[in-house]
């Protein structure tokens, strides 16, 4: 038995501790996408990051290898969603940090009305009850492929595969309210000093 494994962070924090911009828009984005830390919205900046520097740095370069892991890099992207079929290396530097957490499995599961809020798309995910292309996930920041974004659907043995269940999302009609025909306006006269004009 060997030594254990050392844990490093996957993530690299912000460069300033105390900038009030950041503060507010990392906010925003845990009440907009019900992200349970900001090390959450770190780890994906991050990877961000790590995409955009190797295509920096592919750009330039010329060589057979280069051009292998240029194929690498837009081929996962495309896969993941992040970019279009026939996106290039411009494509891949506007990739915004909002495009990344729309990929995220929580994002997928309340986007396809499996879950009535984000709060509740991520309970359903920890609780085991989504599942991916047959496979359980319980990973909120899952980044789900795009060929796979069809197969999120509620495990089979999960009380939430009916579709009466309470929590589910139910869609309901609203009655059609009946044509009123307008009233027609009565004449209106005004009196001054008991003269009628």
């Amino acid at each position: 038995m060997g030594d254990p494994k050392k844990n490093r962070r996957k993530f690299s924090r912000p460069f300033k501790a105390w900038d009030r911009v950041r503060i507010e828009e990392e906010k925003e984005l845990i009440k907009e996408f019900y992200f349970k830390n900001k090390s959450e919205i770190w780890k994906l900046t991050s990877k961000l990051r790590k995409f955009a520097r190797q295509a920096k740095r592919l750009i330039a370069l010329k060589t057979p290898q280069a051009e292998k892991e240029k194929l690498q890099l837009l081929t996962k992207l495309r896969t993941l969603g992040l970019i279009s079929e026939s996106g290039g290396f411009d494509e891949v530097l506007g990739i915004t940090p909002k495009d990344m957490f729309g990929r995220r499995l929580q994002s997928i599961v309340f986007s396809k009305g499996l879950a009535k809020t984000m709060k509740q798309a991520r309970q359903f995910i920890t609780h085991g009850h989504i599942f991916v292309d047959g496979k359980k996930m319980t990973a909120p920041n899952y980044l789900v492929p795009k060929s796979k974004e069809t197969l999120v659907a509620f495990s089979q043995n999960s009380a939430l595969a009916d579709s009466m269940h309470p929590e589910r999302v139910q869609e309901t009609k609203m009655p059609k309210k009946p044509e009123q025909k307008p009233e027609p306006k009565k004449a209106f006269h005004k009196t001054v000093k008991g003269k009628a004009r």
